[in-house]
Order: structure tokens, then C-alpha cells, then sequence
């Protein structure tokens, strides 16, 4: 490109869809300037511009990383994370040769289209195939990363263009179009944009399935399908108009994108640099190694899924079970096992990650864990609430002799409450277990508000009047190097947000009716009402502190005194008050994602709406498929290692104590008054830890994240509990040992290890769960020997 030709760009300020514009040789630039603004490091020491930013993140070293000892200074504040962690690349302004010029790779090509209609229609065939495991397992972004990027560079070959030397065709804007020649980053990360809100987790999907299972309803196809499009949109709607807070500002990092932006510099940029070529070695030799790995905890020797001791040395001890066995759905607490299965170490895809949830975070979850094992261990021990009438662990509800609760015996033809039938069968019972882990949650709900205020209140506060001088077109708007960057590209209009929530709002409120949800149009609007009040607190603690406040279990509570008697209604109005809440963070967190990347505002816009569509068709597809092949599977307590009924039998347990008993069993006087009581005394809990922080400032006090800690007593409820001890060492190591005193290979290597070890877990789940998992419709049992013994994979007793 010649110097004449870079003056005929547009300069970066205009906002003008410039997107088209490609250089291949501009990430090849050794001496490139990206910002002239001064840099002040911890310490206070100031850099210039050339100082602080020649070269990029991938670098061996930069001012910006040195402290003033000349050292490598740990990632600790918001600036770090954004400016030393993450490239200015693409979509900005560099300095070549005294010139200005704006390199853009296309992001606007067939290519994102195909295979994003392709991905779309692939990737939701996993997640409710996941969603059935007996851990909750989730499509991670790192996995569609890494899909994604192998068929791009294969369309890259395959499809004829300007730049393809095999296929070369004339440089016209169509044959651009077509091909514009070296898959990059815009494309990349449009496409996992798409496929990732296609396989977002859908709350409707629970309703379905519940509905299915428990109450032989078989929704009208196309109903349950704008149900679930209602559902999905509405999230994003409410997430989009609230982006100038919850996206735009610095101090919203999003902790756990930082494995997929990081994978994205190591696909993408800089491969003439010799530290970058390593660490593309690195993460596919990683990546490679995990994916065979994970086949033997997986499917050959399950045993390796949760090797504990003390169960090999009391095989027929009840007690060694429930505290020290783990392997297994619903087993035990898993005390002091070694899982080396990554599938459940790693993040799975969630929030929570050893490798790059902040240390005061995870610290403040083992702190729950602790007190969770005490609270079960106690309860059960003591007998509170009959737990010893009942298993240890167990999502369903019971008869007061220990036999599973028949809901049908207390309902009536329309599943509204019969409260003379209630009157000859009784009142259910939850396990012990059950019940604290739900009191957690009202306790974590109480203290998330509180916590809000006292500490990010300021915070919050401070990006609201931001975003408000943002939407006037005021000055002092926004001061995010990552958003300036962006603002050469068409922004997407208030307005069109707006729409999208009003649409669906009216879609919402049609399947209300017309799928007899027996939720009245006034408590609709309530629900979406708590939505919007609570989507900028859940979105603010996950961008700042990488923690997902639980509202479900409020919702339910809501909805139960608002609509009581009402199983049915109960879940829709769960549906709108939560699910909306989870699709407005999801939105969020991908905004910030093409924030980071400068992906051009209206393709994420469009990816995302594209892909919520399609993936609303196919995940109702599939949880039929799963029903119909797996129904005994899915209503037995316990399961197999494969598949289990363990979320959907809570979640309906939860629609029938709240949505028909809750008078029965949750006020003050009832047997689980307890529960929303403790929503009160959750209020108060982080009130103790901000006076002792003020009265002793340096005694960390602060880092207490007390709704975390209550949240997290119920962190052994269910599931697979094998991992907590592995992840609790590995955190250590990662988030403290390393990240103090290896501050450089931190930067370099960490969340890099993450994004290999999840990708490449994932890549074989998803291979697994069709080949031999029953994903595909058969389930093939690999034959039993020393490492997959017959009953719990780590030889404890079974109990269920």
C-alpha cells in the first residue's frame, strides 16, 4: 500500500464504517506507535507514549510492565488487565512512516456468514446434550474459538479470491467479499460471537423438560420455539441499552475473557515475533496433550475422575461416602480428592476459573466451601430436618419416610394447587443439603445488594454518569483506550436495542397465553421489571470481581407471592426475572469481547441476534431427543456418569415448593421459614467486614466477598464434587505463586494454559458426547476393570 493510498483512509475519530480496508503487512509493523497518551505506572512513575507502547502484548517486556525497581509488576488494577494484557490492534490509528492510517481487517464477509450459519447449527446440539450431564458442563467460547478457527483457515484455502495464490480471481469487491484473503481476527471473533449466543444456556429449555418429565405437557412446537426466541431477546435487549455502564468503561474487565482474548493474539498477531511463535507452540502442544488426556478420566478409567484415598482404604463405610466420595453424581463432598478430569477442574466454560478468577475472589469461595462442608456435615449428623430420613445429596423432593414425592397426588387437572388433596398426602421434604444450599443463596441475594453499595456503589455510580454523558454527546464521555479505538465505526443506535426489547416483551407475552403459562400479563411485567433493576449489580460483579450473583432462587420467591398455587406459572415467572438477567450479562460480556478486538459495534449486534434465533430452533431440537432416549435415566435420583436428571429435577422440585407450597412451607412459620428470612440477614453480612476494613485499612478485610462466601455454602449440593481440592491448589499456585513472584510468565503463559487446557477439553467432550456419550442417540460403556469399577468410580459405597 503506498503512502498516497494510506492518506485517502479515513483517520480514526470519524465514525464511518471503514471496516472493509485490509493490509496484510500492518500486523507485521515492527516499529509501531499505538498511543501517544502518557502512561503512569503503580508507582507513579510517568512514561510517554513511544515509551509505554512499542510493541505489543505478546512482547517480551515493555515500560509499562516494569515497576520503578526495573521489575516485572504483577496484573493487579483495571489498567493492567486492559492495557498490558490485551493488544490496541485493529481497528486504531498507527504512526508508519511520519503517516496516519487506519488498517482494518474486513469483518463483513462471506466467510463470517457461512460458517457462522454453520457453527449455529452445529454447537446447540451440545449444549443440552451437556446441560443432561450429571455436572452442569458448558459450551465454552475457547471451544467455538478453536472450531472456528480451523474451518476459517480451511475456507481460506478453499474459497477463490484476490490473495489466494491457488485460486486467485480479480481484486474486485466481490471476490473480496468472497475471500479477502487471510482469515483474521474480525472474522473470528464475529463467528464465536454467533455460535456463542446460539448456545448460551436457555432457561425455557428447564421449563420444557420439566414440563415433559413431570407433568406429561408436550408444548405446541411452535409456541415453545418463540418462547424461547421471547426469552432469549429480552436479555439482550436490557443488556444492550445498559452498555454505556456495564461495557464501555475500563473498570468492567470481564476477568474470565481474558483466556479467549488471549487465544485470539496467539491465532492472529504477531507470528513474525519470536515470543509469539513459541507461544503458539505452546498452546496447540497444550491444547493436543488435554484432548487425548481427557480420554481417560472421561471414558477409560473414570476412577481418575476422583482418586481418593480414603475411600480405597474404607470401601463400605457410609460416612467415608458422603464426605470424602465425589466421583459420582450426587455421592459425597469429595473432601481431599485428586481429579485429574479437566472437565471439571477447569472452567468449564462458567465464571469461575482457577487460572484467571482473581485471587480474592476464589479465596472468599473456598472460605464458603469450608463452611459448606461443616453446615452438611453438621445438619446430617444432627439430623435437622429429617436429613437422615433422606439421601445426602439430592435435588428431588421426598415423603417424610424417604420415597419420592409424587407432585400429581396434590394437583389439580390445570396443575394449580388442591389443597384438600395436600391435606391427605402432606407437606414435601428437601434433603438437609438441599435446604442450606438454598439458604446460601437468599444469604448471598442480601449481601450481593449490600455489597453493591458499600464497596462498587462509587464505582457503579461513577460509569452510569458516564454512560449518561455518553448518550447526550457530552464531553468527558467514556476514558477507555480499548472504546476510543472504536469510535471509526458506526455505533448501533439506542433505539435498535429499544425495539428488540419491546419486540420481545410482545412475543413473551403472546406464548404467555397462548402456552397456558398461567402467568398473569401484570406479574410478566414485574418479572422483567426485577430483571432490569438487578441485570446492572449481576453484570457489574462479574465484570469487576468475575462473580455471578444467583438470582434464580429469588425470582422464585417473587413469583410465588405474587402468583401462589401456580407451579407452572412460578417457572415462567423464574424465566423472565433470571433468565434475562444471564442473557443481558451474556450480552454484555460479548460487547466488551468485540470492544477488545474492535469488532465493527452493528456485526456483533447482528451476530448476536442471528445466532440467539437459530440457536433457539436447534436446542429445542435436541432436549427432545435427550427426553425421549433417556427418560428412566433422567427421573432417577443419582443417574450415571453420563447422564442425569440433577437440574431439572431441582428446578422442578423448586417450581413446586415455591409456585404451589410456599405458604405451606416458607413463611416465618414454616418448616423452610428460614430460607427468605435469610435474605434479610444477608443484608447485614458484609456490614461487619467494611467497619473492620475502615478501622484496620491494611488487614485485607476488603477482600472478604461475602456474598461469595454465601453463595458458595451450597457449593456441594449436587453433582460431580471431586474437583474442588485440585482447583483450590491450582488457584494457589496460579493466582498467587505465579502471578507474584513470575509476573512475566504470568502475562505471557497463564491465561494462554486456560485457554489450551479448555479448549482442547472441550474439542474431546464434544467428540466424546456424539462417539460413545449418547449425544448421538447411543451410549457405548467402556467394560469395567480396576480404573472403572462397577458402582462410584472411586470404590466408595453407594448409597443411592
Amino acid at each position: 500500500m503506498s503512502l498516497d493510498a494510506i492518506d485517502s483512509l479515513p483517520k480514526v475519530g470519524n465514525r464511518k464504517n471503514s471496516d472493509s480496508f485490509s493490509d496484510e503487512k500492518a500486523n507485521d509493523t515492527k516499529d509501531v506507535i499505538l498511543t501517544e497518551e502518557p502512561f503512569v505506572d503503580k508507582e507513579g512513575k510517568i512514561y510517554n507514549g513511544s515509551e509505554s507502547s512499542v510493541g505489543d502484548v505478546y512482547e517480551d517486556v515493555r515500560a509499562m510492565d516494569l515497576g520503578a525497581d526495573g521489575k516485572e509488576r504483577p496484573i493487579e488494577t483495571a489498567n493492567d488487565w486492559s492495557l498490558r494484557l490485551i493488544s490496541l490492534e485493529e481497528g486504531l490509528s498507527f504512526y508508519l512512516a511520519g503517516k496516519i492510517a487506519d488498517f482494518l481487517s474486513p469483518s463483513r464477509t462471506i466467510r463470517l456468514f457461512l460458517f457462522g450459519l454453520f457453527a449455529c447449527g452445529s454447537y446447540p446440539w451440545v449444549y443440552p446434550a451437556l446441560a443432561f450431564r450429571p455436572q452442569t458442563v458448558y459450551v465454552s467460547q475457547l471451544f467455538l474459538q478453536t472450531a472456528a478457527f480451523i474451518l476459517g483457515k480451511i475456507m481460506e484455502e478453499v474459497l477463490p479470491g484476490p490473495l489466494n495464490s491457488r485460486l486467485r480471481t480479480s481484486d474486485t469487491p466481490f471476490w473480496r467479499f468472497i475471500n479477502p484473503g487471510r482469515f483474521n481476527i474480525k472474522e473470528h471473533v464475529g463467528i464465536v460471537i454467533m455460535s456463542a449466543a446460539a448456545t448460551h444456556g436457555a432457561l425455557a429449555i428447564n421449563i420444557f423438560a420439566a414440563d415433559d418429565l413431570f407433568y406429561d405437557v408436550t408444548l405446541n412446537p411452535a409456541v415453545a420455539i418463540f418462547t424461547l426466541l421471547g426469552s432469549q431477546l429480552l436479555g439482550y435487549g436490557l443488556g444492550g441499552m445498559m452498555r454505556g455502564f456495564l461495557v464501555y468503561p475500563t473498570s468492567m474487565v470481564f476477568p474470565n475473557l481474558m483466556p479467549t482474548i488471549q487465544m485470539f493474539d496467539v491465532l492472529h498477531r504477531g507470528h513474525n515475533n519470536k515470543l509469539q511463535k513459541k507461544r503458539v507452540k505452546f498452546f496447540w502442544t497444550l491444547f493436543i496433550v488435554i484432548f487425548f488426556w481427557q480420554w481417560i478420566p472421561e471414558y477409560f478409567a473414570p476412577l481418575l475422575t476422583g482418586l481418593s484415598i480414603f475411600c480405597l482404604a474404607r470401601k463400605n463405610s457410609p460416612w467415608v461416602t458422603r464426605i470424602f466420595g465425589g466421583a459420582a453424581g450426587n455421592e459425597g463432598l469429595g473432601l481431599f480428592s485428586f481429579c485429574f478430569d479437566w472437565n471439571y477442574v477447569g472452567s468449564g466454560g462458567s465464571a469461575y476459573g482457577a487460572l484467571f478468577q482473581p485471587l480474592v475472589t476464589q479465596l472468599s469461595l473456598y472460605m464458603g466451601v469450608l463452611l459448606c462442608i461443616i453446615s452438611f456435615t453438621i445438619a446430617y449428623a444432627n439430623n435437622n430436618w429429617n436429613a437422615q430420613n433422606f439421601p445426602f445429596l439430592s435435588q428431588l423432593l421426598f415423603f417424610e419416610n424417604g420415597t419420592q414425592y409424587d407432585q400429581n397426588l396434590i394437583l389439580n387437572d390445570d396443575f394449580t394447587l388442591n389443597e384438600d388433596k395436600l391435606a391427605i398426602v402432606g407437606l414435601p421434604w428437601y434433603t438437609a443439603s438441599q435446604t442450606i444450599a438454598k439458604i446460601g443463596t437468599s444469604l448471598s441475594f442480601g449481601a450481593t445488594i449490600t455489597h453493591i453499595i458499600i464497596w462498587n456503589g462509587k464505582q457503579l455510580w461513577n460509569s452510569l454518569l458516564e454512560a449518561r454523558e455518553l448518550a447526550f454527546e457530552q464531553a468527558g464521555t467514556v476514558e477507555d483506550a480499548h472504546y476510543e479505538k472504536m469510535k471509526v465505526y458506526d455505533e448501533v443506535p439506542f433505539w435498535w436495542y429499544t425495539a428488540m426489547f419491546v419486540a420481545s416483551m410482545a412475543i413473551s407475552m403472546a406464548t404467555n397465553y397462548t402456552g397456558s403459562s398461567e402467568l398473569p400479563w401484570w406479574a410478566f411485567f414485574v418479572a422483567v421489571g426485577f430483571a432490569a433493576i438487578f441485570l446492572p449489580i449481576i453484570s457489574a460483579l462479574y465484570a469487576i470481581l468475575c462473580f455471578v450473583p444467583n438470582t434464580e432462587d429469588i425470582g422464585r420467591m417473587l413469583g410465588a407471592a405474587l402468583v401462589p398455587g401456580k407451579p407452572r406459572a412460578n417457572m415462567y415467572f423464574t424465566l423472565y426475572a433470571y433468565n434475562s438477567t444471564e442473557q443481558g450479562r451474556s450480552m454484555t460480556r460479548d460487547l466488551k469481547m468485540g470492544q477488545y478486538i474492535k469488532l465493527p459495534p452493528r456485526v456483533t449486534f447482528t451476530m448476536q441476534c442471528l445466532g440467539a434465533v437459530i440457536g433457539a430452533l436447534l436446542n429445542y431440537l435436541i432436549m427432545k431427543i435427550v427426553i425421549s432416549s433417556n427418560r428412566e435415566i433422567l427421573l432417577s435420583v443419582q443417574g450415571t456418569n453420563v447422564w442425569s436428571g440433577a437440574a431439572i429435577q431441582s428446578f422442578n422440585s423448586d417450581a413446586i415448593s415455591w409456585g404451589a407450597l410456599a405458604k405451606q412451607l416458607y413463611t416465618p412459620s414454616g418448616r423452610y421459614g428460614i430460607v427468605p428470612m435469610s435474605i434479610l440477614i444477608g443484608l447485614v453480612i458484609p456490614i461487619p467486614f467494611w467497619l473492620l476494613h475502615r478501622r484496620w485499612p491494611r488487614a485485607h478485610f476488603d477482600s472478604v466477598i461475602t456474598p461469595m462466601v454465601c453463595v458458595q455454602i451450597g457449593y456441594y449440593s449436587g453433582g460431580i464434587n471431586s474437583s474442588a481440592f485440585m482447583t483450590f491448589l491450582l488457584c494457589i499456585t496460579s493466582q498467587y505463586y505465579v502471578r507474584r513472584y513470575h509476573p512475566r510468565w504470568f502475562r505471557k503463559y497463564n491465561f494462554l494454559v486456560s485457554a489450551a487446557l479448555d479448549g482442547g477439553t472441550e474439542v474431546m467432550v464434544f467428540v466424546y458426547s456424539f462417539a460413545v456419550g449418547g449425544a448421538g442417540g447411543r451410549v457405548v460403556d467402556f467394560p469395567n476393570w480396576a480404573l472403572n469399577p462397577v458402582g462410584n468410580p472411586d470404590y466408595c459405597k453407594r448409597l443411592t
